[in-house]
């Protein structure tokens, strides 16, 4: 065999090598998955969002009597500041400032209780995601699933996650029962 004759003949077989890894990879059914969406769309999340409102409601309620509050004292600040005293003009903003202070201290409140809550709740549902990911996999056939957050495209086809969220239902439903 020549030179050119075996060059010839090593094209060839990459050539057959890489059209079988081609076909190869047409057989791959890929699924993407944002499981974040997955959880915080399903039922149980719904149901830990409906107790976090009702738990937070009074601060909700009080949060917004402060800012009612606080537009009330602004609009009248506007139309009566060139009136006013040096000593009114202190007082009204000290009473803004407290009134600030008690609002970013609510909001502090709420958004560290609803952080920890997500975060009990992301930990809670982490064998119940598993399963629901394993029983999707296993019904699709799919060989590969990626994360959403790091696939910079991919086809609308391919998101699994609605059909996540419903297993998570499914399998709530099927404990409930």
């Amino acid at each position: 065999m020549t030179n050119v004759n075996k060059f010839k003949f090593v094209v060839f077989f990459a050539a057959l090598m890489l059209a079988a890894q081609g076909a190869s990879a047409q057989d791959t059914k890929i699924g993407v998955l944002n499981a974040l969406q997955a959880l915080f769309n399903s039922d149980a999340a719904k149901v830990v969002q409906e107790e976090l409102e009702q738990e937070f409601s009074a601060d909700e309620t009080r949060a917004a009597e402060l800012a009612e509050q606080l537009t009330a004292m602004r609009d009248d600040y506007t139309q009566n500041s060139a009136t006013m005293s040096e000593e009114q003009i202190r007082r009204v903003n000290s009473s803004a400032q407290d009134l600030q202070v008690q609002l970013q201290l609510i909001n502090e409140r709420v958004q560290k209780a609803l952080q920890e809550k997500n975060q009990e709740f992301l930990e809670s549902m982490q064998e119940q995601l598993a399963k629901a990911v394993t029983d999707v996999v296993a019904e699709g056939g799919f060989d590969l699933i990626l994360n959403s957050d790091s696939t910079p495209y991919f086809a609308p086809v391919l998101d699994i996650t609605a059909q996540v969220t419903a297993k998570l239902n499914e399998s709530a439903q099927s404990a409930a029962n």
